[in-house]
């Protein structure tokens, strides 16, 4: 078994098709998403289609509830709330009712899937130690796979109860072992590590490995059709310098 790990798709079909084509050049046979299929980006039908197609899990990020109403998007900035507001237009019923039946939280084989972090699934950014720490006390698992902060990371506790937290680059590669993890595999649709090609994670379940992939995709197509649809012209600037 081998699996491509993604999560915060935002909309951008531009890069979820290059990062799917990646994964499939790979030979990874199952596709888990953790989440914000949709926000920001100018395709939420198209991204809906593909990750219903692909995934056999999919989880709800707090973008996918805003963008049915099941979330308030008062938190959100003003341009997410706009892309909100304009993504709820323009999902077809059929997506809206696929999206409604997510929840932020699950289990594949025996990972446990977050889309935000094990202690609060739905919204909450694991960025320092601390953090994991909390989040490493709150699931029964070995490893949680976790997205929402759009950064490549993994944070391992080893025997000492140690939480050791690394960034992580293309082709970064990490053995599971004996230690308890959270893994992140990056953005798809809208990396925030200054690095503008779309992050995906490459696990390998029976053997433990971990790999994180960068992948190049059209930036400038998919800027455009944020622009073409009327969304602030920020979410597509933003994508080019990846932040």
């Amino acid at each position: 078994m081998h699996v491509a790990v993604i999560s915060d798709i935002h909309g951008n079909r531009h890069a979820l098709d290059a990062v799917l084509a990646d994964a499939d050049d790979r030979g990874c046979d199952e596709v888990w998403c953790l989440g914000d299929v949709v926000g920001y980006g100018a395709d939420p039908n198209g991204c809906c289609t593909a990750v219903r197609g692909f995934a056999s899990v999919c989880l709800a990020g707090n973008h996918d509830l805003a963008a049915i109403g099941a979330m308030s998007a008062e938190s959100f900035s003003p341009d997410a709330a706009t892309s909100a507001a304009w993504t709820r237009e323009n999902l077809t019923k059929e997506h809206r009712e696929w999206l409604g039946s997510l929840r932020p939280e699950g289990v594949a084989q025996s990972f446990l899937l977050a889309h935000g972090s094990p202690l609060h699934p739905v919204w909450e950014y694991v960025l320092t130690a601390k953090q994991a720490e909390s989040s490493l006390d709150a699931f029964e698992e070995q490893v949680a796979l976790i997205g929402h902060s759009h950064i490549p990371l993994s944070f391992a506790r080893d025997g000492r109860r140690a939480v050791v937290p690394q960034r992580r680059q293309d082709g970064d590669e990490a053995q599971i072992g004996a230690q308890r993890w959270l893994l992140n595999p990056g953005s798809v649709g809208q990396p925030r590590d200054e690095d503008p090609r779309a992050a995906w994670m490459e696990l390998h379940p029976y053997d433990g490995r971990v790999v994180w992939h960068r992948v190049r995709y059209d930036v400038e197509g998919a800027a455009q059709a944020i622009r073409d649809a009327g969304l602030p012209t920020s979410l597509a600037d933003r994508l080019s310098v990846g932040r």
